[in-house]
């Protein structure tokens, strides 16, 4: 990475939209040939230039959705490493649209939202009788008028512990009116739902490239299903590499049913509709797809009225764990400040946003912010690429003396631009042996602009030493335009084993002034300049020290 990494700065200029993207990361970027050798070529190459970038973009927010724009502004030659700035900055415009998973749906059948047990007190009450005895438990028929099986009212006698209590009269009301029964019979008097199986999910998203150059615009937009995307003009190339980790927190509902409101005829939906406070997710053991279940959604006739014992169950009995329990459930649970369980709106985010909603299909957003991986290919033979170099000179090189082994010392160099362009320069400092080695810094100066750069010098060695250093300035092409040697020396550093004796108090000592301190064998100079404008100092040592000063 070396030079690669210290010129990311230059390279790309970034420019974020509040509350959009936070950043956006260059895995790497480069000017590169790209030749093509044809079969009806005869061995003759058709080369073209590009210029080569590998960003990672960013989820927004909760994986919402992310937009930046990003300038183009130097790029590196391959074959040289060296920078070079372009004319006509390209700049390219990323919009990543919100992630969602997609979920590929099948349609099962309908179920009634709030199946209802009905009966009625009369004593006359028959499987085939009509309305005018059984009232609403009159047998049901079809639109052609045959008679729906099992839809016949279930009479039972009366009695105070029968499925529908009441009372049987006297034995006159019996002699006269006839013996009294309850008749009872399973109605879907409200809404219905349609029933979907769901499928393995897919990642979903789709990120828009736009690349311009002057008046020039090239467009491409890839995503999951289309990795891979050439502008019409064949300025722009992107490849979608990827995201970088996999999505750890998207759910699977393979056995799962998903629920929802019944907005037309029955059957198989045109469009699943906006009511989403009604969709619910419920496992598919909850369901009996037959109807042949008591107490599981889709319960049907044949169900109700072939249960055992049915006169002596409770009322109500096989018609429990119905749609509108869980959604009721969920009511209590939001109204409690707590998540739905079986809902989908409050526990999903995004849903169903994807791109051409259907029937077929339904999605939840995805909340996990992952990078993106992007190829971006330009055609660099229309691009123009500029820099600006200018003459330079080191006016002064300056390292004073310091104790080898202390922190460190410091080299101050002194450069001017002695053209009359504003360029880039870099500039090394290296020493001979015993010195650690120092990082190049690069630099911008304007015409005729003197700028001081400092070097932090780290010896090697604590004896006193003269060293012998070069610095080195180059200009925007890295070429040497000036050289400066120095030399600068360090003084040893002081080690003085004393005895070790105690030394309780206080002591003053007038300023400037140097003081030794002795501790397990090893030495410590403090100098002192100034203190306070009493030019003195108090130091209180209360361990086994020896202070020595030199008064």
């Amino acid at each position: 990475m070396g030079r690669l990494a210290r010129f990311l700065i230059y390279m790309i200029r970034l420019l974020f939209l509040q509350n959009m993207v936070i950043s956006v990361e260059i895995l790497s970027k480069s000017k590169l040939e790209k030749c093509e050798k044809r079969t009806d070529s005869n061995d003759e190459l058709n080369c073209t230039t590009k210029i080569v970038i590998n960003m990672a973009v960013p989820s927004g927010s909760s994986g919402g959705e992310a937009f930046v724009v990003a300038e183009i502004v130097e790029v590196e030659e391959n074959s040289t490493n060296n920078m070079q700035t372009l004319r006509v900055p390209p700049v390219i415009t990323v919009n990543k649209s919100s992630a969602y998973a997609l979920y590929q749906l099948t349609y099962i059948r309908d179920v009634p939202f709030k199946p209802q047990e009905f009966f009625v007190k009369t004593r006359k009450c028959q499987p085939d009788a009509g309305a005018n005895v059984v009232k609403i438990c009159e047998r049901l028929r079809d639109e052609d008028g045959h008679i729906i099986e099992h839809t016949r009212p279930i009479c039972c006698p009366c009695g105070p512990r029968r499925r529908a209590p009441s009372s049987c009269g006297n034995i006159f009301d019996k002699l006269i009116k006839g013996k009294a029964n309850t008749a009872h019979c399973l109605r879907f008097p409200g809404d219905w739902f349609h029933v979907f199986g769901i499928g393995q999910q897919s990642i979903g998203f789709s990120v828009r490239i736009e690349m311009k150059t002057g008046n020039k615009v090239s467009e491409v937009i890839v995503g999951p299903e289309n990795r891979t995307a050439t502008s019409k003009d064949n300025f722009l190339k992107v490849n979608l590499i990827g995201d970088f980790v996999g999505y750890t927190s998207i759910p699977t509902f393979e056995d799962f049913y998903l629920v929802i409101p019944r907005q037309g005829s029955p059957g198989q939906p045109n469009d699943l509709g906006r009511n989403l406070s009604m969709w619910m997710l419920l496992e598919r053991v909850r369901f009996t797809l037959d109807g042949v279940e008591c107490n599981k959604i889709g319960v049907s006739y044949d169900a109700f009225n072939g249960q055992p014992n049915f006169c002596s169950s409770p009322f109500w009995s096989c018609l429990h764990n119905q749609l509108w329990n869980f959604w009721e459930a969920d009511q209590n649970r939001i109204k409690r400040g707590q998540v739905p369980l079986y809902g989908v709106q409050g526990k999903y985010e995004r849903i169903n946003e994807h791109p051409d909603a259907g029937s077929h299909s339904f999605s939840i957003g995805v909340t996990e912010v992952l990078n993106t991986n992007l190829l971006i290919e330009l055609r660099a033979d229309d691009i123009d690429f500029v820099f600006q170099r200018s003459p330079g000179k080191i006016m002064s090189v300056t390292v004073p003396t310091f104790e080898a082994l202390t922190q460190f010392g410091v080299a101050t160099i002194t450069a001017k631009n002695t053209g009359e362009v504003e360029a880039s320069y870099s500039l090394t400092f290296d020493c001979s042996k015993g010195v650690a080695h120092m990082e190049e810094q690069f630099f911008i100066m304007k015409p005729k602009e003197i700028s001081a750069r400092s070097f932090k010098v780290y010896p090697t060695t604590d004896q006193a030493a003269r060293y012998v250093c070069s610095a080195i300035l180059k200009d925007s092409e890295f070429s040497e335009v000036d050289r400066a040697e120095c030399q600068f020396s360090t003084t040893a550093t002081v080690f003085e084993n004393g005895s070790q004796r105690e030394m309780l108090g206080l002591f003053r000592l007038q300023l400037p002034h140097t003081v030794y301190l002795y501790e397990l064998g090893s030495t410590f100079r403090f100098t002192f300049s100034y203190i306070s404008h009493r030019a003195c100092v108090a130091m209180a040592f209360t361990s086994e020290r020896l202070v020595r000063s030199s008064l």
